[in-house]
């Protein structure tokens, strides 16, 4: 499987435009380790054409690190993140070769952008001001240990923040006025509402055995078949599902099926919502594992790291796959309300997620067999959980 490369830029402009550069950095996800920098004074620009440069810096330096792992990119430009993800138009002409830039360094479908407050990109601009302090000093920028960096980083005015918020935000309106993909930028539009259900009921759910997507595929047992069709008929009557998304498992898709044929829908099927590869455990109850894996189910309890017995996927393993099809899920379904027909892990994930928990929380949430659950994603990078487990529909 391939790696996770995280990608941190950021790009600045005193008097916009004026002197600018940018900073970018490449993180361990696992460990948070940086591991590879980049920044540069690029002259008079913009802060919008300083931040796209450092996107592209950010991207070829993970790169050159991997070219097969998969980046999620973390900007605090809301434009960028919107454009690159496809939300936007871009129209500026100084951005456009800049974005293709980008588009270009990897394939797209190994790239996924979030937006992130400043105050979480602090390692990308503090590069970014090392930059353009270089710049104004006739030197090139040198790299330099991170933590003693942080902690001499110099801190810039509220008044040159806001001016650069204020002129980002002027660029963006005109950058996407006209018709424009996806959600607009003065009351964030419309969310990208998430329906989750948890497939119907298999012959391996009332025994508690470990069912993911290593072992046998099983069908919708004769009560599964009969929460489908429950399911089904409740989302028909409220009317509001626009698409249906499933995981490639037999029990999800006949599930999908049943409300997609109600509804008048097609079912596209993701990879990215199957269920956890059990390895070694498929098929087996609590109990069995217990008994005869019990140091290596202690460590799968104690860290979200540790992967199941013969070749399982860790749940950071799952994490890191399911925000990527969250993320070109919601590219493609920007201000809809799309079912995404998947599992229990892939549901407790995506909740998770949403609520910036912390891994421990899998462990803290029930979702019953053909429960909906609910998640709305908004145009500034914040999710609201609006419902979980509900069954009502099944009784």
């Amino acid at each position: 499987m391939p790696r996770t490369l995280i990608v941190e830029a950021d790009g600045g402009s005193r008097g916009n435009p004026g002197p600018a550069g940018y900073g970018a950095v490449v993180l361990d996800p696992e460990t948070g380790e940086a591991l590879a920098e980049a920044a540069e004074f690029i002259g008079t620009a913009t802060n919008n054409v300083a931040e796209y440069k450092g996107l592209v810096a950010g991207l070829r330096a993970a790169h050159a690190l991997d070219p097969e792992a998969r980046v999620q990119v973390r900007m605090d430009s809301k434009l960028v993140v919107e454009q690159m993800s496809g939300r936007w138009q871009i129209k500026h002409p100084d951005m456009k070769p800049l974005a293709a830039e980008a588009r270009s360094v990897f394939p797209p479908d190994q790239v996924a952008y979030e937006w992130i407050p400043r105050s979480r990109n602090k390692h990308a601009d503090r590069l970014a001001n090392e930059a353009m302090d270089a710049g104004k000093q006739g030197r090139q920028w040198e790299p330099r240990d991170s933590r003693a960096a942080l902690a001499t980083e110099p801190a810039r005015s509220a008044a040159a923040r806001a001016a650069d918020e204020a002129a980002e935000a002027a660029e963006a309106t005109e950058a996407t006025a006209g018709p424009q993909v996806g959600w607009g930028a003065p009351d964030l539009g419309v969310p990208a509402t998430f329906v989750l259900l948890r497939h119907g009921e298999t012959a391996l759910t009332p025994e508690k055995r470990f069912s993911g997507s290593g072992g046998g595929d099983p069908e919708l047992s004769a009560a599964g078949r009969r929460q489908a069709e429950a399911t089904a008929t409740a989302l028909a009557a409220r009317g509001t599902i626009q698409a249906v998304v499933s995981s490639p498992l037999r029990r999800c898709q006949e599930t999908a099926r049943a409300v997609a044929d109600r509804l008048g829908l097609e079912v596209r099927v993701e990879e990215g919502l199957r269920e956890t590869d059990f390895g070694s455990w498929e098929g087996l109850t609590f109990a069995e594992v217990r008994e005869r894996f019990p140091e290596d189910l202690d460590a799968w309890l104690a860290s979200s790291k540790a992967a199941p017995t013969g070749g399982g996927e860790s749940f950071a393993t799952v994490a890191r796959r399911v925000a990527v099809a969250r993320d070109k899920l919601l590219a493609r379904y920007a201000g809809k309300t799309v079912l995404l027909v998947t599992h229990v892990t892939p549901i407790k994930t995506l909740v998770r997620l949403a609520l910036g928990a912390p891994p421990e929380s899998l462990f803290r949430m029930e979702l019953s067999t053909a429960s909906l659950s609910a998640v709305a994603y908004y145009a500034d990078g914040n999710a609201s959980l609006r419902l979980l487990n509900e069954t009502s529909h099944l009784r």
